[in-house]
């Protein structure tokens, strides 16, 4: 079957045929607007087209000699079941024995790839997105997930009609999963330290697994937004989104509280707000785990997304542990590669995504193990709190990840534009705010950096149609703000881009 790429909903061709727009299939996992009750917004993909989906995901599978059993979950959204079940609908024609874990975090699924021994995983989820969105992330070789080869070759059955009908599929519901993973995550761990822990969940799906773990080992936990509602009555459950840090702040500052722990919409990113209510970015709380890992294990390797603070590389404590971090592009499914690829104790992105390996991990990004591992950074710090952690870092003056629109269509090739830019600026010697460009990185984007340390960044995003705009200076705010004006001015001579959805 090809589906169709444009369909009118409430059609009968809609009801009768696959839809699944290309744009859908993205860098490392698959997200698409499925619609929202009340909105207008033409969908991008229908049930039968994750039925086409599944099919592909079946083929491709067998392409790639894999054991034809596959972990499948789904998160608290409306739709999110029938989703996955027209996705397993689909799996189980190409002949894939399908095993449904049923509500599910992103890290529940794939900690079920261990426990059951099963190679392959599809977890419904739109993550941190809108309600209307949803999506699949999806991989065949344990802890890793789908790069560009792997979803190229997948868009590529999937719009063709090279799905292929087998025999052999089956499907079997896995009881218990959420419980076994809770127990998983909390044995053998208890503090010895009294801390009294914020838990904001944006009433996603980490409210029904995280303020359960935080207490069984020890922590104090006092709930926000806990209860499943997937309508999101008060904020996205997004730990980058400031609506949802600033009610960590508030709750933080009313309860007298030691941090705020806040998971989005599958569980697998961690954001915190200090015992001050200061919102700390991930990128630096990930600064403070590598300190503190690396007094314990000796000449740790690190990994650090490009959007991240420079500190990885310029902090005195890390270079005095012998500590090494390898910069590489954003995006949770690189960073979990390039982390076992050199065997990084830990990988970082900016946006919240920790993958901890062994000792400590099974090498898949899960906000609640990084929230453990935070407690259990402070348990050994006792008498520190997370601002004097905080405090101990160099200043740098950093920016929230901004992200200005930029149809799917027409972002890559900006981007391209805007590199050029910069490296023709820096083969010409030209000086931005004053300072000569010392280095390019362009493994992901552009990432421009001065004389001083300040760089900038510009990069697709590789989930929504948009850009990323990340700017951090170790000099000054004034030089933070001067670079995000800078890129800024560069932009806007861009038609094909829109409006930020937030600016410093």
């Amino acid at each position: 079957m090809i589906p169709k790429t444009d369909l009118k909903a409430n059609s009968l061709d809609f009801e009768n045929h696959a839809m699944i727009k290309p744009t859908g299939f993205r860098e490392y996992d698959a997200r698409w607007w499925f619609g929202a009750p009340g909105d207008d917004k033409a969908p991008e993909i229908n049930l039968y087209g994750i039925q086409t989906l599944g099919a592909a995901l079946g083929t491709l599978i067998y392409e790639l000699d894999k054991k034809p059993q596959i972990v499948v979950g789904h998160d608290y959204r409306a739709y999110s079941l029938s989703i996955k079940q027209a996705l397993s609908v689909g799996l189980m024609g190409a002949g894939i024995e399908v095993m449904d874990i049923g509500l599910a975090l992103s890290p529940t699924a794939y900690f079920a790839q261990f426990e059951l021994d099963v190679p392959c995983v599809a977890m419904v989820t739109a993550s941190h997105n809108s309600n209307g969105w949803t999506g699949v992330k999806m991989g065949v070789e344990r802890p890793l997930t789908f790069g560009p080869d792997e979803m190229s070759r997948l868009k590529e059955i999937a719009l063709s009609g090279q799905q292929k009908a087998r025999r052999g599929g089956g499907y079997k519901k896995i009881e218990g999963m959420a419980e076994i993973y809770m127990r998983d995550l909390s044995k053998d761990i208890k503090l010895k330290r009294k801390l009294k822990i914020i838990c904001a969940c944006g009433n996603g799906t980490a409210g029904a697994f995280a303020p359960h773990v935080l207490d069984q080992i020890g922590a104090e936990v006092i709930p926000i937004n806990c209860d499943l509602d997937h309508n999101f009555p008060s904020y996205n459950p997004n730990p980058e989104d400031m609506k949802m840090l600033h009610a960590m702040r508030d709750a933080v500052l009313k309860y007298d509280a030691d941090l705020a722990v806040g998971f989005d919409g599958d569980g697998d990113r961690c954001g915190v707000v200090d015992n001050e209510g200061e919102e700390i970015f991930a990128d630096k709380v990930g600064v403070m785990l590598a300190r503190d890992l690396s007094t314990q294990y000796e000449n740790a390797q690190f990994v650090a997304d490009v959007k991240s603070t420079g500190l990885y590389l310029t902090d005195p404590v890390l270079i005095e542990n012998g500590a090494k971090t390898d910069y590489w592009k954003t995006g949770h499914s690189y960073i979990k590669r390039r982390s076992k690829e050199i065997g990084a104790l830990v990988g970082f992105e900016k946006s919240g995504h920790y993958f901890f390996n062994h000792p400590i991990g099974r090498g898949y990004d899960d906000g609640i193990l990084s929230a453990i591992a935070i407690l259990q950074m402070l348990d050994r710090n006792p008498e520190k709190s997370m601002a004097d952690l905080r405090r101990a870092l160099p200043m740098t003056w950093g920016s929230p990840t901004m992200s200005p629109y930029c149809a799917d269509e027409e972002k890559y090739g900006v981007v391209d534009r805007v590199i050029q830019e910069y490296q023709d600026a820096k083969a010409k010697g030209d000086k931005l705010l004053g300072q000569e460009i010392i280095d390019l990185n362009t493994v992901n984007g552009v990432r421009v950096v001065l004389e001083d340390g300040t760089w900038g960044l510009v990069r697709a995003s590789s989930n929504t149609p948009n850009l990323v705009v990340v700017v951090e200076s170790p000099t000054s705010e004034d030089n933070k703000n001067a670079m995000f004006r800078e890129i800024e001015a560069r932009l806007a001579k861009y038609p094909e881009i829109g409006e930020y959805d937030q600016k410093i």
